[in-house]
């Protein structure tokens, strides 16, 4: 298990975040969580997810992955 932090820009509302969640924990061997304050996501990895998979989601939607750690 890994755990990565997604820096997302453009969120700017609770159902924002909750969207971007939503995404996210629909991705099979992700958990995350996200923060609205800190415009940032934290995700634990069951398995091997690649950083793109995760960027591609999240920018599915209409939102902007600027960093992932």
């Amino acid at each position: 298990m890994s755990n990565k932090i997604l820096q997302i820009k453009g969120m700017s509302c609770p159902h924002c975040s909750a969207r971007i969640e939503k995404v996210l924990n629909s991705i099979e061997g992700v958990e995350a969580t996200v923060d609205l304050e800190s415009n940032s996501a934290q995700l634990k990895l069951t398995h091997d997810v690649s950083d793109e998979t995760i960027k591609n989601a999240v920018e599915t939607i209409g939102y902007e992955v600027v960093g992932v750690v």
